[in-house]
């Protein structure tokens, strides 16, 4: 059945993603975004289907605007990248904590049936069980360290999300983990190491010495982004009121690998140079998908896929890399 849908942060990466995914599915799609870290470009080929609206998920006249006459609310604005978490937490904090404030006043106001929330893999930290359920504490190690920034807004938007459940019909919660694909943002690591890589490959012959944080044994868990947005559909489609739901693959990574996978997109070797890690850095990270799984989700995507795609675009598109990129 066809629904009038917001997206909020729908300019992008995961956001532009889903919109795209939701117009082919016959949904009449509206999308609040500031475009500060956005890019219309990703909605080029749906943009004429899609209702834009540029406003600031701060702004609750924005936001109430925004959901007018909407029957379900996918709030995604929020500001993603490990760099930020350590260098504008207050920007974090305040995207985070005003955003949801802001979606949850004026779907109650509008009276939005539906809300599905993006949280992160970043609310429980360091999980004493791995691969990690949905039911597992949400922590913040150290309210000093910046770093947390991000994990404790969205642990506040979940806890927002979940007490302000009794003014909706359905309230879902998923957690991305690791999502990669084309055109994801540059302060993620697949994006950081295919442009270091690029640029030390045109400059040196042979192996090439390539500094990481920590040992490179820190594990994720990828996941490709048209794989998210598949297995996000399954949650809308069957997703309970109140159910949380991790998306990723439980295909347990080093930060090694993935490090020599990237390099043999660019066909080169590379010897680990190790060093120190930032401050609460995860050391493991691959969620249990069996909720998921239990949806008749299957990811199509393998993590040589998923990287050689998401390597492909970055070194097609090199030029595009702002000038603060680690070299």
């Amino acid at each position: 059945m066809s629904k009038k849908l917001l997206v909020t942060g729908g300019t992008g990466f995961i956001g532009s993603a889903l919109v795209r995914r939701l117009v082919r599915d016959g949904h009449k799609v509206r999308v609040l975004d500031d475009d500060s870290r956005g890019a219309r470009r990703r909605i080029a080929d749906v943009i004429d289907c899609v209702e834009l609206i540029k406003g600031d998920i701060r702004d609750p006249q924005d936001v109430l605007r925004a959901a007018e006459g909407i029957d379900c609310v996918w709030h995604l604005a929020y500001v993603n990248g490990t760099e930020f978490f350590y260098t504008r937490p207050d920007l974090v904090l305040e995207v985070g904590v005003k955003g949801i404030t802001n979606v949850l006043d004026a779907c109650i106001k509008q009276n939005v049936a539906e809300m599905v929330l993006a949280s992160s893999s970043e609310v429980y930290q360091q999980p004493q069980i791995i691969p990690t359920p949905e039911n597992v504490p949400l922590v913040v190690p150290d309210v000093r360290n910046p770093r947390y920034s991000y994990g404790a807004g969205k642990i506040i938007s979940e806890v927002m999300a979940f007490n302000y459940g009794r003014h909706f019909k359905r309230i879902l919660i998923f957690r991305p983990h690791n999502v990669v694909g084309p055109d994801m943002g540059w302060e993620h690591v697949i994006p950081q190491f295919a442009v270091r890589i690029k640029r030390l490959a045109e400059q040196t012959a042979g192996a090439l010495n390539f500094p990481i944080q920590g040992d490179g044994s820190e594990t994720r868990s990828f996941i490709y982004v048209d794989d998210c947005i598949d297995a996000l559909m399954h949650i809308f489609a069957a997703g309970r009121h109140l159910d949380i739901f991790h998306v990723g693959t439980m295909e347990e990574v080093t930060i090694a690998e993935l490090a020599r996978a990237v390099a043999k997109c660019f066909k080169r070797e590379i010897i680990l140079v190790p060093g120190p890690l930032q401050a609460g850095g995860t050391l493991r990270r691959c969620p249990d998908t069996s909720k998921l799984k239990a949806l008749g989700f299957q990811p199509k995507f393998s993590f040589q896929e998923s990287v050689a795609r998401t390597t492909g675009w970055y070194d097609e598109n090199a030029h595009m890399a702002p000038a603060a990129t680690p070299k």
